[in-house]
């Protein structure tokens, strides 16, 4: 990744790391990652500290809440994303016990058939989004040069 977008790496400890880094990827589309990065807190608290049981929970007033709520990015679909992706998190956990098992049974699979099933597993995660949100949670990935001259290809 170019050197001034370069988020952390940090492996999660729990599920809403994951779900964080989850909805990081969904928000960043089209948006840099500093100015993402200067809202972050806000989108903390908007989002319940990322506790997935509670977001998944959010109804209708609780978008129309977040549309209103000038400290985060507000654009409905990465809002009604993030909702959906909270429920597929509780789904995933149930299944496999955590966000990093459901990781591990993607071990030995290619960077690419990896990027595709998590892209098709959450919603708003595209090719950058997936390598963003692999790269930021230290699974492997490309170097960031190559990935990028493939999807440029």
């Amino acid at each position: 990744m170019p050197e001034y977008e370069i988020p952390p790496r940090i492996v999660p400890e729990n599920v809403a790391g994951y779900f964080e880094k989850i909805t990081q990827a969904v928000f960043q589309a089209g948006f840099s990652w500093q100015v993402i990065r200067l809202k972050w807190p806000e989108f903390e608290r908007a989002f319940a500290g990322f506790n997935i049981d509670a977001v998944a929970a959010f109804r209708e007033e609780d978008v129309e809440r977040l549309l209103e709520d000038k400290g985060i990015v507000r654009n409905g679909r990465k809002i009604e994303a993030t909702i959906a992706n909270a429920k597929t998190c509780q789904m995933l956990v149930d299944e496999y016990g955590s966000m990093k098992q459901y990781l591990r049974t993607m071990d030995g699979q290619d960077y690419y058939d990896r990027s595709q099933a998590v892209s098709k597993q959450f919603k708003f995660m595209g090719p950058m989004g997936a390598y963003f949100f692999f790269y930021s949670v230290g699974e492997d990935v490309p170097p960031y040069d190559d990935w990028r001259a493939v999807q440029d290809a």
